[in-house]
Protein backbone atom coordinates (compact mmCIF):
# COMPACT_ATOMS: atom_id res chain seq x y z
CA UNK A 1 0.00 0.00 0.00
CA UNK A 2 1.63 3.12 -0.90
CA UNK A 3 2.15 6.23 1.86
CA UNK A 4 -0.17 9.03 1.63
CA UNK A 5 2.00 10.80 3.28
CA UNK A 6 5.07 10.23 0.73
CA UNK A 7 5.92 13.38 -0.65
CA UNK A 8 4.79 14.06 -4.34
CA UNK A 9 6.46 15.67 -7.34
CA UNK A 10 4.40 17.35 -9.90
CA UNK A 11 6.75 18.40 -13.44
CA UNK A 12 5.35 20.55 -15.60
CA UNK A 13 4.01 20.07 -18.67
CA UNK A 14 6.41 21.90 -20.72
CA UNK A 15 9.64 20.21 -18.90
CA UNK A 16 8.01 16.80 -19.03
CA UNK A 17 7.35 17.27 -23.56
CA UNK A 18 11.15 18.14 -23.57
CA UNK A 19 12.27 15.31 -21.29
CA UNK A 20 10.59 13.27 -24.07
CA UNK A 21 11.94 14.94 -26.54
CA UNK A 22 15.39 14.28 -25.80
CA UNK A 23 14.62 11.01 -24.99
CA UNK A 24 13.75 10.70 -28.41
CA UNK A 25 16.74 12.24 -29.88
CA UNK A 26 18.95 10.04 -27.56
CA UNK A 27 17.43 7.04 -28.89
CA UNK A 28 18.05 8.07 -32.40
CA UNK A 29 21.24 9.07 -31.77
CA UNK A 30 21.50 5.25 -30.15
CA UNK A 31 20.67 3.93 -33.18
CA UNK A 32 23.04 6.52 -35.71
CA UNK A 33 25.92 5.05 -33.53
CA UNK A 34 25.20 1.71 -33.68
CA UNK A 35 25.09 2.47 -37.62
CA UNK A 36 28.38 4.32 -37.74
CA UNK A 37 29.97 1.28 -35.61
CA UNK A 38 28.22 -1.41 -38.25
CA UNK A 39 29.87 0.57 -40.91
CA UNK A 40 33.51 1.01 -39.15
CA UNK A 41 33.48 -2.92 -38.92
CA UNK A 42 33.16 -3.21 -42.64
CA UNK A 43 36.06 -0.59 -42.53
CA UNK A 44 38.02 -2.92 -40.57
CA UNK A 45 36.90 -6.37 -42.44
CA UNK A 46 38.72 -3.91 -45.56
CA UNK A 47 41.66 -2.93 -43.87
CA UNK A 48 42.31 -6.56 -42.46
CA UNK A 49 42.40 -7.62 -46.41
CA UNK A 50 44.42 -5.05 -47.55
CA UNK A 51 46.90 -5.49 -44.00
CA UNK A 52 46.44 -1.50 -43.86
CA UNK A 53 46.32 0.01 -40.13
CA UNK A 54 43.17 0.18 -37.63
CA UNK A 55 44.07 3.49 -36.61
CA UNK A 56 44.70 6.22 -38.99
CA UNK A 57 45.91 9.81 -36.87
CA UNK A 58 45.52 12.24 -40.21
CA UNK A 59 42.29 10.08 -40.75
CA UNK A 60 40.92 10.93 -37.60
CA UNK A 61 41.79 14.91 -38.11
CA UNK A 62 40.64 15.33 -41.37
CA UNK A 63 36.74 13.78 -39.43
CA UNK A 64 37.17 16.41 -36.30
CA UNK A 65 38.07 19.26 -38.96
CA UNK A 66 35.22 18.79 -40.89
CA UNK A 67 32.77 18.48 -38.19
CA UNK A 68 33.92 22.02 -36.79
CA UNK A 69 33.60 23.28 -39.91
CA UNK A 70 29.91 22.16 -40.17
CA UNK A 71 28.93 23.05 -36.50
CA UNK A 72 26.32 25.58 -36.31
CA UNK A 73 25.83 25.11 -32.41
CA UNK A 74 24.53 25.81 -29.75
CA UNK A 75 27.13 23.23 -29.26
CA UNK A 76 30.70 24.76 -28.68
CA UNK A 77 33.21 23.69 -31.46
CA UNK A 78 35.51 22.33 -28.80
CA UNK A 79 33.37 20.08 -27.72
CA UNK A 80 33.67 18.50 -31.11
CA UNK A 81 36.73 17.00 -31.08
CA UNK A 82 36.76 15.09 -27.94
CA UNK A 83 33.13 13.92 -28.39
CA UNK A 84 34.16 12.27 -31.88
CA UNK A 85 37.13 10.45 -30.68
CA UNK A 86 35.00 8.77 -27.71
CA UNK A 87 32.92 7.75 -30.49
CA UNK A 88 36.17 6.79 -32.50
CA UNK A 89 37.61 5.40 -29.74
CA UNK A 90 34.45 2.98 -28.78
CA UNK A 91 34.24 1.68 -32.63
CA UNK A 92 37.76 1.05 -32.87
CA UNK A 93 37.41 -1.50 -30.03
CA UNK A 94 35.07 -3.54 -31.73
CA UNK A 95 38.02 -4.67 -33.55
CA UNK A 96 40.54 -4.68 -31.26
CA UNK A 97 41.43 -2.64 -28.57
CA UNK A 98 44.57 -0.28 -28.93
CA UNK A 99 47.13 -0.93 -26.61
CA UNK A 100 48.94 2.64 -25.22
CA UNK A 101 51.68 2.37 -22.63
CA UNK A 102 52.75 5.67 -20.77
CA UNK A 103 53.92 7.08 -17.82
CA UNK A 104 52.19 5.65 -14.41
CA UNK A 105 50.54 5.16 -12.15
CA UNK A 106 46.87 5.52 -12.43
CA UNK A 107 46.11 9.60 -12.35
CA UNK A 108 49.25 10.91 -14.10
CA UNK A 109 49.12 13.66 -16.54
CA UNK A 110 50.27 11.49 -19.21
CA UNK A 111 47.31 8.76 -18.68
CA UNK A 112 44.99 11.83 -18.76
CA UNK A 113 46.88 12.62 -22.51
CA UNK A 114 47.09 9.18 -23.52
CA UNK A 115 42.88 9.42 -23.33
CA UNK A 116 42.32 12.10 -24.57
CA UNK A 117 43.83 11.50 -27.74
CA UNK A 118 42.54 7.98 -28.10
CA UNK A 119 39.48 8.19 -26.16
CA UNK A 120 38.71 5.89 -22.74
CA UNK A 121 38.18 2.18 -25.25
CA UNK A 122 41.67 1.74 -24.81
CA UNK A 123 43.85 -0.87 -23.02
CA UNK A 124 45.54 0.89 -20.83
CA UNK A 125 49.90 0.21 -20.47
CA UNK A 126 51.29 2.43 -17.23
CA UNK A 127 55.12 2.27 -16.94
CA UNK A 128 57.33 3.60 -14.41
CA UNK A 129 59.12 6.19 -16.56
CA UNK A 130 59.79 7.07 -20.07
CA UNK A 131 62.37 4.96 -21.05
CA UNK A 132 60.05 1.68 -20.32
CA UNK A 133 57.31 3.59 -22.37
CA UNK A 134 59.03 3.47 -25.20
CA UNK A 135 60.67 -0.33 -24.72
CA UNK A 136 57.32 -1.48 -24.30
CA UNK A 137 56.61 0.13 -27.36
CA UNK A 138 59.38 -1.14 -29.61
CA UNK A 139 58.74 -4.61 -28.17
CA UNK A 140 55.01 -4.77 -29.14
CA UNK A 141 53.59 -4.81 -25.48
CA UNK A 142 51.91 -1.50 -26.14
CA UNK A 143 50.69 -0.23 -29.84
CA UNK A 144 51.60 3.17 -28.91
CA UNK A 145 53.30 5.36 -26.79
CA UNK A 146 53.04 8.47 -25.11
CA UNK A 147 55.48 11.14 -23.47
CA UNK A 148 55.83 14.58 -22.91
CA UNK A 149 57.97 16.62 -24.92
CA UNK A 150 57.40 20.15 -23.55
CA UNK A 151 55.73 22.58 -21.19
CA UNK A 152 54.43 25.89 -21.59
CA UNK A 153 56.40 27.22 -18.58
CA UNK A 154 59.56 24.50 -18.06
CA UNK A 155 60.43 24.17 -21.93
CA UNK A 156 61.26 20.62 -22.75
CA UNK A 157 61.40 17.54 -21.31
CA UNK A 158 64.84 16.43 -21.82
CA UNK A 159 64.84 12.43 -21.25
CA UNK A 160 62.08 12.80 -23.97
CA UNK A 161 64.75 14.40 -26.40
CA UNK A 162 67.58 12.52 -25.23
CA UNK A 163 65.62 8.97 -25.94
CA UNK A 164 63.79 9.76 -29.36
CA UNK A 165 67.57 10.39 -30.46
CA UNK A 166 68.57 6.61 -30.66
CA UNK A 167 64.84 5.24 -30.36
CA UNK A 168 63.52 3.38 -33.84
CA UNK A 169 59.88 4.78 -32.90
CA UNK A 170 58.42 7.75 -34.87
CA UNK A 171 56.31 10.47 -33.94
CA UNK A 172 52.54 10.15 -35.21
CA UNK A 173 50.63 12.04 -33.49
CA UNK A 174 50.73 15.07 -30.65
CA UNK A 175 48.20 16.35 -27.89
CA UNK A 176 48.48 18.98 -25.66
CA UNK A 177 46.93 19.31 -22.38
CA UNK A 178 46.25 22.19 -19.99
CA UNK A 179 47.83 21.01 -16.40
CA UNK A 180 46.21 22.06 -13.26
CA UNK A 181 48.28 21.10 -10.50
CA UNK A 182 46.80 20.45 -7.16
CA UNK A 183 48.46 20.12 -3.39
CA UNK A 184 46.60 16.97 -2.13
CA UNK A 185 47.19 15.10 1.60
CA UNK A 186 45.76 12.80 3.41
CA UNK A 187 44.34 15.48 5.86
CA UNK A 188 42.67 19.10 4.57
CA UNK A 189 45.13 21.35 6.21
CA UNK A 190 48.73 22.84 5.19
CA UNK A 191 49.90 22.31 8.78
CA UNK A 192 52.70 19.53 9.52
CA UNK A 193 53.61 19.08 5.40
CA UNK A 194 57.46 18.24 6.35
CA UNK A 195 57.60 17.20 2.34
CA UNK A 196 55.95 17.51 -1.04
CA UNK A 197 56.07 15.28 -3.61
CA UNK A 198 56.17 15.09 -7.40
CA UNK A 199 57.45 14.88 -10.78
CA UNK A 200 60.49 17.51 -10.66
CA UNK A 201 58.77 19.07 -13.84
CA UNK A 202 55.56 19.57 -11.44
CA UNK A 203 58.04 20.95 -8.08
CA UNK A 204 59.45 23.79 -10.92
CA UNK A 205 55.96 24.97 -12.22
CA UNK A 206 54.70 25.10 -8.89
CA UNK A 207 58.06 27.04 -7.09
CA UNK A 208 56.90 30.67 -6.45
CA UNK A 209 53.64 28.86 -4.63
CA UNK A 210 55.84 26.21 -2.39
CA UNK A 211 57.92 29.10 -1.67
CA UNK A 212 55.38 31.73 -0.38
CA UNK A 213 52.93 28.67 1.26
CA UNK A 214 55.22 25.53 2.39
CA UNK A 215 58.71 27.47 2.18
CA UNK A 216 60.03 25.33 5.34
CA UNK A 217 58.64 21.51 3.20
CA UNK A 218 61.32 19.72 1.39
CA UNK A 219 60.42 19.33 -1.97
CA UNK A 220 61.31 15.89 -2.89
CA UNK A 221 61.14 14.62 -6.68
CA UNK A 222 59.24 11.32 -7.50
CA UNK A 223 59.05 9.16 -10.74
CA UNK A 224 55.71 10.74 -11.43
CA UNK A 225 53.19 13.26 -9.72
CA UNK A 226 50.76 10.01 -9.30
CA UNK A 227 53.74 7.78 -7.60
CA UNK A 228 54.09 11.32 -5.22
CA UNK A 229 50.41 10.94 -4.62
CA UNK A 230 50.54 7.56 -3.87
CA UNK A 231 53.00 8.11 -1.19
CA UNK A 232 51.17 10.86 0.22
CA UNK A 233 48.12 8.37 0.86
CA UNK A 234 50.55 6.50 2.94
CA UNK A 235 51.56 8.88 5.05
CA UNK A 236 50.17 12.13 6.73
CA UNK A 237 53.26 14.25 6.83
CA UNK A 238 53.62 14.31 3.08
CA UNK A 239 51.91 15.78 0.57
CA UNK A 240 51.68 15.65 -3.82
CA UNK A 241 51.45 17.67 -6.69
CA UNK A 242 49.05 16.14 -8.67
CA UNK A 243 45.78 15.63 -11.09
CA UNK A 244 42.13 15.64 -9.27
CA UNK A 245 41.69 12.09 -10.72
CA UNK A 246 45.48 11.46 -8.98
CA UNK A 247 43.74 12.62 -5.74
CA UNK A 248 40.34 10.55 -6.52
CA UNK A 249 42.47 7.47 -7.20
CA UNK A 250 44.09 7.46 -3.40
CA UNK A 251 41.56 9.00 -1.71
CA UNK A 252 43.04 12.46 -0.88
CA UNK A 253 41.85 15.74 0.05
CA UNK A 254 42.23 18.63 -2.52
CA UNK A 255 44.03 20.92 -0.39
CA UNK A 256 44.71 23.62 -2.32
CA UNK A 257 43.96 23.41 -5.82
CA UNK A 258 45.49 24.75 -9.56
CA UNK A 259 48.80 26.35 -7.68
CA UNK A 260 51.11 25.95 -10.77
CA UNK A 261 52.90 29.54 -11.23
CA UNK A 262 51.45 29.89 -14.97
CA UNK A 263 47.48 29.96 -14.97
CA UNK A 264 47.99 28.92 -18.61
CA UNK A 265 50.48 25.92 -17.74
CA UNK A 266 50.29 23.36 -20.38
CA UNK A 267 52.17 20.12 -21.84
CA UNK A 268 52.52 18.93 -25.32
CA UNK A 269 52.88 15.07 -25.60
CA UNK A 270 54.24 13.22 -28.65
CA UNK A 271 52.66 9.77 -29.40
CA UNK A 272 55.11 6.92 -31.07
CA UNK A 273 54.40 4.02 -32.36
CA UNK A 274 56.67 1.18 -34.52
CA UNK A 275 57.39 2.64 -38.08
CA UNK A 276 57.29 -1.20 -39.33
CA UNK A 277 54.17 -1.65 -37.34
CA UNK A 278 52.42 2.05 -38.15
CA UNK A 279 53.41 4.14 -41.38
CA UNK A 280 53.85 7.39 -41.24
CA UNK A 281 50.14 9.08 -41.55
CA UNK A 282 49.92 11.17 -44.91
CA UNK A 283 49.26 14.87 -45.65
CA UNK A 284 46.05 16.16 -43.68
CA UNK A 285 46.73 19.64 -44.64
CA UNK A 286 48.06 20.88 -41.01
CA UNK A 287 51.47 18.80 -40.66
CA UNK A 288 54.33 19.11 -38.46
CA UNK A 289 57.60 17.36 -39.29
CA UNK A 290 60.04 16.56 -36.51
CA UNK A 291 63.63 16.30 -36.98
CA UNK A 292 67.15 15.90 -35.33
CA UNK A 293 70.23 17.16 -36.77
CA UNK A 294 73.63 18.25 -35.79
CA UNK A 295 76.52 20.06 -38.41
CA UNK A 296 79.93 19.85 -38.25
CA UNK A 297 81.49 22.97 -35.52
CA UNK A 298 82.72 25.41 -38.00
CA UNK A 299 81.79 29.16 -38.55
CA UNK A 300 78.36 29.47 -40.85
CA UNK A 301 77.07 26.04 -40.20
CA UNK A 302 74.22 27.18 -38.41
CA UNK A 303 73.38 29.91 -40.87
CA UNK A 304 73.84 26.79 -43.73
CA UNK A 305 71.73 24.92 -42.16
CA UNK A 306 68.77 27.67 -41.98
CA UNK A 307 69.44 28.88 -45.80
CA UNK A 308 67.09 25.81 -46.80
CA UNK A 309 64.47 26.94 -45.34
CA UNK A 310 64.23 30.01 -46.23
CA UNK A 311 64.72 29.75 -49.93
CA UNK A 312 61.78 27.14 -49.51
CA UNK A 313 59.54 28.70 -47.66
CA UNK A 314 59.68 26.19 -44.86
CA UNK A 315 58.80 27.65 -41.58
CA UNK A 316 60.45 26.34 -37.98
CA UNK A 317 57.69 26.71 -35.10
CA UNK A 318 59.92 24.88 -32.75
CA UNK A 319 64.41 25.02 -32.15
CA UNK A 320 65.89 23.42 -29.63
CA UNK A 321 69.72 22.02 -28.89
CA UNK A 322 70.79 19.86 -26.66
CA UNK A 323 74.76 18.87 -25.94
CA UNK A 324 75.64 15.68 -27.71
CA UNK A 325 77.43 14.26 -24.75
CA UNK A 326 80.79 14.26 -26.98
CA UNK A 327 83.46 16.27 -25.24
CA UNK A 328 83.55 18.68 -28.18
CA UNK A 329 80.99 21.19 -27.04
CA UNK A 330 78.52 19.37 -29.80
CA UNK A 331 75.16 20.11 -29.94
CA UNK A 332 71.91 18.63 -31.86
CA UNK A 333 69.18 20.44 -32.74
CA UNK A 334 65.61 19.41 -32.47
CA UNK A 335 63.75 20.74 -35.20
CA UNK A 336 59.62 21.26 -35.52
CA UNK A 337 58.69 22.22 -39.61
CA UNK A 338 55.45 23.34 -40.24
CA UNK A 339 54.26 20.98 -43.33
CA UNK A 340 54.70 17.33 -44.93
CA UNK A 341 57.13 15.61 -47.15
CA UNK A 342 55.10 14.65 -49.27
CA UNK A 343 54.60 18.43 -50.01
CA UNK A 344 57.15 19.67 -52.80
CA UNK A 345 58.72 22.49 -51.21
CA UNK A 346 59.10 20.68 -48.19
CA UNK A 347 60.81 17.63 -49.53
CA UNK A 348 63.38 19.84 -51.38
CA UNK A 349 63.88 22.15 -48.14
CA UNK A 350 64.82 18.53 -46.07
CA UNK A 351 67.12 17.16 -49.09
CA UNK A 352 68.97 20.33 -49.09
CA UNK A 353 69.30 20.63 -45.54
CA UNK A 354 69.87 16.97 -45.32
CA UNK A 355 73.26 17.72 -47.11
CA UNK A 356 74.58 20.16 -44.92
CA UNK A 357 74.13 18.10 -41.79
CA UNK A 358 76.50 15.69 -40.07
CA UNK A 359 73.68 13.95 -38.42
CA UNK A 360 69.88 14.01 -39.77
CA UNK A 361 66.85 12.12 -38.81
CA UNK A 362 63.53 12.27 -39.20
CA UNK A 363 62.04 11.93 -35.60
CA UNK A 364 57.87 12.08 -37.38
CA UNK A 365 55.61 13.82 -39.57
CA UNK A 366 52.12 13.65 -38.03
CA UNK A 367 48.99 16.01 -38.30
CA UNK A 368 49.01 18.88 -35.68
CA UNK A 369 46.71 18.77 -32.26
CA UNK A 370 43.09 19.01 -33.19
CA UNK A 371 40.91 20.65 -30.36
Amino acid sequence: MADSNAPTTSVAPELLALRQQIDSVDGQLLALLNQRAQLALAVGELKKHEGSVVFRPEREAQVIDGLKLKNSGPLQTESVAPIWREIMSACRALETPIRVAYLGPAGTFSEEAALGYFGSSIVRVPCANFDEVLHQTIAGAADFGVVPVENSTEGVVTRSLDLFLSTPLSIIGETSLVVRHNLLRKSNSLDGIEAVCAHPQALAQCHQWLSTHLPQAERRPVASNAEGARLASLDPKLAAIASQRAGSEFGLHLVSPAIQDDAHNRTRFAVLAHPDRHPQPAASGHDCTSLVVSVTNRPGALHDMLVPLKAHGVSMSRFESRPARSGQWEYYFYIDLQGHPDEPHVAQAMQELRAVCAFFKVLGTYPLDVH
